[in-house]
């Protein structure tokens, strides 16, 4: 017998009531309302939201479940389907200095469960040797020049706090030993502003001793001063020390 999805059918008042609010979320899911990746909402915001029980929304999630249009982890359902979000991103990318790659161009990102630099560490309140999750980012033209390498550590806040890193660290981690995986986080301050969290940066650039290069370090911590996450940046410039600081509101 053939198995079909809620879109293999047209929508019919005759269909079991979890079978159209599967269709209906996963209209929603489609055009991106949800974005790929990010939580879905709680079985009661849904239910609110369509104005059904839970039991309903939980078994119309368990369709998008079986057919991989939604997982499920330990911090809750998210969308798995492709698809651009329509909310407006922030203007800041991340990491620091990230920029999009041109034909031909290194442009590489990946994530790890490891101990952070000393630094970081200390900047973000860690106990030494103990891990968390650690971007790598590098990038560099296609001639080989203008490289720029980022390493970025976040604190035991943001991944509490912001489910998309927690599930990035849930990648890397695996059973709990030391591992990477590749990773994009170019909305991760998108992320943690639709957490809540109201934004505030603090950018120092410094330029090498002894080398055509600049030092970018940008601190981020919350409205309730907590540091979220500590971002070193290399790259080839020719630049004197130059500070600047601002605060990016919440999207909530």
């Amino acid at each position: 017998m053939a198995r079909t999805t809620p879109h293999d059918r047209p929508l019919t008042e005759a269909q079991p009531l979890y079978w159209r609010i599967a269709t209906r979320l996963l209209d929603e899911l489609s055009d991106g309302t949800v974005p790929p990746g990010e939580r879905l909402p709680s079985e009661r915001q849904l239910a609110l939201h369509y104005r059904v029980s839970r039991e309903t929304v939980r078994q119309a999630l368990e369709v998008l479940r079986h057919r991989g249009l939604v997982a499920t982890d330990r911090r809750g359902g998210h969308a798995t389907l492709s698809g651009p979000p329509v909310e407006t991103p922030s203007t800041l990318t991340f990491p620091v200095g990230a920029r999009t790659a041109s034909p031909g161009a290194v442009d590489r990102a990946t994530v790890a469960w490891e101990t952070p630099p000393p630094e970081h560490a200390a900047a973000l309140g860690l106990a030494t040797h103990r891990p968390t999750l650690v971007h790598h980012y590098e990038s560099a033209g296609a001639d080989g020049r203008g490289r720029r390498t980022a390493v970025t550590s976040f604190s035991a806040v943001a991944l509490a706090e912001v489910a998309e890193l927690a599930r990035c660290r849930d990648r890397a981690d695996g059973d709990h030993t030391e591992g990477t995986a590749s990773a994009q986080l170019r909305r991760a301050y998108d992320w943690m502003r639709k957490a809540g969290l109201t934004l505030h940066h603090r950018d120092t650039i410094t330029r090498l001793p002894g080398a055509p290069s600049v030092r970018v370090t940008r601190r981020v911590h919350d409205q309730y001063a907590r540091p979220l996450e500590i971002t070193d940046l290399v790259m080839d410039a020719q630049q004197d020390a130059l500070v600047y600081e601002f605060t990016l509101p919440s999207a909530v």
